[in-house]
Protein backbone atom coordinates (compact mmCIF):
# COMPACT_ATOMS: atom_id res chain seq x y z
CA UNK A 1 0.00 0.00 0.00
CA UNK A 2 1.33 3.45 -0.43
CA UNK A 3 2.56 4.91 2.60
CA UNK A 4 5.29 7.27 2.49
CA UNK A 5 6.86 8.00 5.86
CA UNK A 6 8.97 11.28 6.69
CA UNK A 7 12.22 9.02 6.23
CA UNK A 8 11.23 7.56 2.95
CA UNK A 9 10.08 11.59 2.00
CA UNK A 10 13.18 12.60 2.81
CA UNK A 11 15.14 10.06 0.46
CA UNK A 12 12.99 10.72 -2.52
CA UNK A 13 13.16 14.63 -1.95
CA UNK A 14 17.35 14.09 -1.91
CA UNK A 15 16.69 12.02 -4.81
CA UNK A 16 14.77 14.80 -6.68
CA UNK A 17 17.46 17.50 -5.48
CA UNK A 18 20.13 15.29 -7.59
CA UNK A 19 18.30 15.24 -10.55
CA UNK A 20 16.46 18.37 -11.31
CA UNK A 21 17.60 22.15 -9.83
CA UNK A 22 16.16 24.13 -6.82
CA UNK A 23 14.35 22.79 -3.86
CA UNK A 24 17.12 23.50 -1.16
CA UNK A 25 14.44 24.95 1.09
CA UNK A 26 12.48 22.14 0.80
CA UNK A 27 11.72 20.07 4.19
CA UNK A 28 9.94 17.56 5.34
CA UNK A 29 8.02 17.20 8.94
CA UNK A 30 6.29 14.27 10.89
CA UNK A 31 2.67 14.61 10.14
CA UNK A 32 0.37 12.16 12.81
CA UNK A 33 -1.99 10.39 9.46
CA UNK A 34 -4.60 7.85 10.53
CA UNK A 35 -3.84 5.89 13.92
CA UNK A 36 -1.28 8.27 14.35
CA UNK A 37 0.92 7.09 11.44
CA UNK A 38 4.29 9.29 10.20
CA UNK A 39 3.01 10.32 7.02
CA UNK A 40 4.80 13.08 6.22
CA UNK A 41 4.47 17.05 4.95
CA UNK A 42 6.62 18.40 2.33
CA UNK A 43 6.78 22.28 2.44
CA UNK A 44 7.85 24.42 0.01
CA UNK A 45 8.45 28.03 1.33
CA UNK A 46 7.61 30.82 -1.47
CA UNK A 47 10.22 33.51 -1.10
CA UNK A 48 8.54 35.57 -3.71
CA UNK A 49 5.34 35.05 -1.89
CA UNK A 50 5.92 35.25 2.04
CA UNK A 51 3.74 32.09 2.37
CA UNK A 52 4.57 28.02 2.06
CA UNK A 53 2.89 25.65 -0.10
CA UNK A 54 2.01 21.85 1.54
CA UNK A 55 2.64 18.74 0.50
CA UNK A 56 0.83 15.70 1.69
CA UNK A 57 -0.25 12.51 0.37
CA UNK A 58 -4.17 12.44 -0.49
CA UNK A 59 -4.88 9.48 1.66
CA UNK A 60 -3.20 6.10 2.78
CA UNK A 61 -2.84 3.73 -0.06
CA UNK A 62 -3.29 6.04 -2.63
CA UNK A 63 -0.45 7.15 -4.79
CA UNK A 64 -1.42 10.75 -5.19
CA UNK A 65 -0.88 14.01 -3.74
CA UNK A 66 -2.45 17.58 -2.70
CA UNK A 67 -1.21 20.72 -2.42
CA UNK A 68 -2.51 23.45 -0.38
CA UNK A 69 -1.02 26.78 0.14
CA UNK A 70 -1.17 28.25 3.31
CA UNK A 71 -2.67 31.60 4.35
CA UNK A 72 -0.37 35.26 4.03
CA UNK A 73 -0.22 37.78 6.66
CA UNK A 74 -0.78 40.96 3.77
CA UNK A 75 -1.69 41.20 0.33
CA UNK A 76 1.07 40.30 -2.46
CA UNK A 77 1.94 43.20 -4.61
CA UNK A 78 4.96 41.73 -6.74
CA UNK A 79 7.31 43.24 -9.57
CA UNK A 80 7.41 41.59 -12.65
CA UNK A 81 10.77 40.12 -11.89
CA UNK A 82 9.69 39.17 -8.55
CA UNK A 83 6.65 37.86 -10.59
CA UNK A 84 8.73 35.83 -12.45
CA UNK A 85 10.29 34.33 -9.46
CA UNK A 86 7.58 32.88 -8.19
CA UNK A 87 6.82 31.54 -11.19
CA UNK A 88 9.80 29.41 -10.97
CA UNK A 89 9.18 28.66 -7.86
CA UNK A 90 5.56 27.13 -8.49
CA UNK A 91 7.39 25.29 -11.31
CA UNK A 92 9.74 23.44 -8.90
CA UNK A 93 6.86 22.93 -6.91
CA UNK A 94 4.77 21.39 -9.36
CA UNK A 95 7.73 19.51 -10.28
CA UNK A 96 8.62 18.25 -7.03
CA UNK A 97 4.66 17.23 -6.98
CA UNK A 98 4.42 15.23 -9.68
CA UNK A 99 8.14 13.75 -8.64
CA UNK A 100 6.23 11.96 -5.35
CA UNK A 101 3.84 10.93 -7.27
CA UNK A 102 5.47 9.00 -9.79
CA UNK A 103 7.33 7.43 -6.71
CA UNK A 104 4.53 6.19 -4.62
CA UNK A 105 2.76 4.58 -7.65
CA UNK A 106 3.79 1.25 -6.78
CA UNK A 107 5.72 2.13 -3.58
CA UNK A 108 5.17 -0.47 -0.87
CA UNK A 109 6.05 0.48 3.27
CA UNK A 110 4.67 -0.66 6.43
CA UNK A 111 3.36 1.73 8.79
CA UNK A 112 3.54 0.03 11.64
CA UNK A 113 7.29 -0.79 11.07
CA UNK A 114 8.10 3.27 10.69
CA UNK A 115 6.45 3.50 14.36
CA UNK A 116 8.57 1.00 16.19
CA UNK A 117 11.28 3.21 14.14
CA UNK A 118 10.00 6.80 15.60
CA UNK A 119 9.72 4.69 18.97
CA UNK A 120 13.26 3.75 19.23
CA UNK A 121 14.51 7.22 17.47
CA UNK A 122 12.56 9.07 20.50
CA UNK A 123 13.87 6.70 23.42
CA UNK A 124 17.62 7.45 22.21
CA UNK A 125 16.78 11.05 22.85
CA UNK A 126 15.86 10.78 26.14
CA UNK A 127 18.18 11.72 28.41
CA UNK A 128 18.99 9.13 31.10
Amino acid sequence: MPFRSKKTLESWLDEFRTTREGGALISVAVQDGTGGADTGLVIVPLRNDGTEIYMQPVALGDPRWSISFGPRSEESQLTPAELHGLAAELLVAASLCDFLQEKSLGHEEDPDEHDDDQEQAEAQDVPG
